[in-house]
């Protein structure tokens, strides 16, 4: 890959990740009531999410995402009834509880599994990075070190993009943090996960 290829794989990730989405609600209602820490727990299970499909379109399997409909559509309904789960819980959490509770009893597993879910629910994602590899890579001459440097760029574009998104609602959250039962951050960061189930439930 030349630096080049590299720098516009990059960039289009990075404003890709930019916008708005289920990936970006999730990052930021775990982030606001569970902390900075399981808002970098998500980021994990979205880039995780990007390398299995970095994976499948490197291999040249992108047939398989419609050999893999139904398995796609399982993953997504499942994966929209668990973030509606987990906002709702959030946002009926009793007051009081949303400051203490929520930053102990999470775990960073379903933190993962949020983010992971999150992105696998969108088998269109794939479709993306077999349309750009192409025209960036000899799909032919593809090792180890093009794979580890696409991951790297993954990682640093995708990755870093979510971690901004997690430290602005930690930041939000600890503005709260005087007022631990404050409703505005409970229905707030509940909100942000319902929304990402909908999203996601809805998203073709």
């Amino acid at each position: 890959m030349t630096l080049s290829s590299a720098l516009t794989l990059f960039l289009t990730m990075l404003l890709l990740a930019l916008i708005p989405g289920p990936g970006v609600l999730v990052v930021a209602g775990r982030a606001a009531s569970a902390g900075l820490r399981h808002g970098f727990s998500v980021t994990v299970g979205i880039v995780a999410g990007d390398f299995v499909f970095i994976i499948l379109a490197l291999l040249g399997l992108a047939a398989l995402a419609d050999v893999m409909g139904s398995f796609f559509f399982v993953v997504k309904y499942l994966g929209a009834a668990y973030l509606l789960w987990l906002g709702l819980s959030i946002a009926l959490s009793k007051p009081g509880m949303a400051d203490i509770q929520n930053v102990q009893t999470p775990s960073h597993l379903a933190s993962v599994t949020a983010g992971l879910v999150t992105t696998l629910s969108n088998p269109k994602a794939i479709l993306f990075y077999v349309s750009i590899f192409p025209s960036l890579l000899d799909l032919g001459q593809i090792g180890l070190a093009e794979t580890a440097l696409i991951f790297a760029i993954t990682t640093l574009a995708v990755g870093g993009v979510m971690l901004a998104y997690a430290w602005l609602a930690h930041k939000a959250r600890s503005s709260f943090r005087a007022s631990a039962g404050n409703p505005l951050l409970r229905y707030g960061s509940g909100a942000m996960l319902v929304g990402s189930g909908l999203f996601v439930a809805a998203r073709g």
